[in-house]
């Protein structure tokens, strides 16, 4: 084999193992650090965590302010095939219910991403959300209840609500009290990390 060869062969496995821990988190503002320096945010706190205990996974936060379910099914696909995520951390749908969208297209559009990292060979933790309460308890639970059912459905790794002792708690909230600050961020990370780092270990 000549030299240019055994070359080429080194740089294209590079490329393979580059991609072969990568870890896709792919949400909205809230995993985006929405009105805070980046670096502030449970996404980077979580790939400093993983520097130290997995050195070997690399963190991709592609999450975007404002993001909706029907904007995040039409930008997945480019990024798992850019990417080529090992794991994935679906963090969408808060836009969906805060705009009143119906909730069985929010349902719809969160299967068809869960289908498509999946047939990637990916691995999906799904992470739920909470409306306020002034949106009525019947839409509310409705909301809640479409992340519960597809964990069940496709037998995700599931964290209910990732703003568990935080969203009701000031200190921890911006002044809009929807997204957490950055003494917050920290405790959004320690209700995701239980659930995703045995992910991480799984073979």
């Amino acid at each position: 084999m000549s030299k240019v060869c055994v070359v080429l062969l080194c740089f294209l496995s590079l490329l393979t193992n580059a991609h072969a821990n990568t870890l896709l988190v792919f949400g909205d503002s809230l995993s985006a650090a929405y009105n805070l320096r980046q670096q502030q945010g449970w996404v980077s706190l979580l790939s400093q965590q993983l520097n130290r205990s997995h050195p070997d996974v690399n963190v991709v936060n592609a999450s975007i302010s404002g993001e909706t379910t029907q904007g995040g099914l039409s930008r997945l696909p480019k990024l798992l095939e850019t990417h080529q995520p090992k794991w994935v951390v679906l963090e969408l749908g808060a836009n969906d219910g805060l705009r009143g969208y119906p909730l069985n297209q929010m349902k719809q559009n969160l299967a068809h991403m869960i289908d498509q990292s999946q047939q990637t060979g990916a691995k999906v933790l799904l992470v739920g959300n909470h409306l306020p309460s002034n949106y009525g308890r019947t839409y509310t639970t409705q909301f809640f209840n479409v992340y519960s059912e597809l964990a069940k459905e496709y037998q995700l790794a599931y964290v209910p609500f990732m703003l568990e002792n935080v969203a009701l708690d000031n200190t921890l909230m911006q002044n809009d009290g929807l997204h957490p600050n950055a003494d917050g961020q920290p405790v959004v990370l320690e209700n995701i990390a239980p659930t995703l780092l045995p992910l991480l270990n799984q073979p």
